[in-house]
């Protein structure tokens, strides 16, 4: 069975409430009304208070995981609700799971 695919339109937030911000590959195919996001989109955190003792480490991007192995925009994978978002600091270091609500729910992917 299918998972829905994540478009422009839905929030994602790193784990400590920051927000991301995507900078799409894809500019063309829409669904739900929104451009598909891409396993390859950039996305940049802003907000994220996370300190680790008494030294910041905000989240700063997300590395996507489990993208679509069918579905493809121009060859590469769009991302599904069932993607694992990595939140990453500017260290490179893990610091866990992207939160993502709004997520359209007209086209699934597999």
């Amino acid at each position: 069975m299918g998972a829905n695919i994540l478009d422009m339109g839905c929030t994602i937030q790193c784990p400590h409430g920051g927000q991301a911000t995507v900078t799409p590959g894809n500019t063309r195919v829409k669904v739900g009304g929104n451009l598909a996001l891409l396993v390859s989109d950039t996305m940049t955190i802003a907000g994220c208070p996370f300190v680790i003792a008494t030294a910041p480490s905000p989240c700063v991007t997300i590395q996507w995981q489990a993208p679509a192995t069918r579905d493809t925009v121009n060859g590469t994978s769009v991302l599904l609700q069932s993607s694992l978002g990595l939140c990453m600091s500017a260290a490179n270091a893990p610091q866990g799971m992207a939160i993502v609500n709004g997520v359209q729910t007209q086209v699934a992917g597999v």
